[in-house]
């Protein structure tokens, strides 16, 4: 008579199971604020300037208004409408370019 052989003793536990037609995903790296941001920027730079340009068109408009610049303050904030749209656009076309990578692997 042979020795009835363990159920537990035939799983290896210290090994992720074989499954046909599956892959393990390499184990996920943790990114600091500044990775990321610079991978960020190098992925879509249109972004940050675009936000550079809201901010800074913002703050000159503040500060001619503050000093009764009324034309020169309205002009400023135009601007600002318009850094505002280039970045929201620079945003919709960085989506638009990463859907489109992953259709194509």
């Amino acid at each position: 008579m042979s020795k009835p052989v363990s159920v537990v003793s035939a799983i290896d536990l210290s090994k992720p199971p074989i499954i046909e037609g599956f892959a393990i995903l390499p184990k996920h790296i943790e990114e600091g604020f500044q990775d990321k941001l610079i991978r960020k920027t190098t992925e879509n730079p249109f972004v940050p300037v675009g936000m550079l340009g809201t901010a800074a068109a913002l703050t000159y408009g503040l500060i001619a208004f503050k000093q009764g610049k009324t034309r020169q303050s309205q002009l400023l904030m135009r601007t600002r409408i318009f850094a505002q749209g280039f970045t929201v656009v620079a945003i919709l076309v960085g989506v638009l370019a990463t859907a489109m990578k992953r259709k194509e692997k």
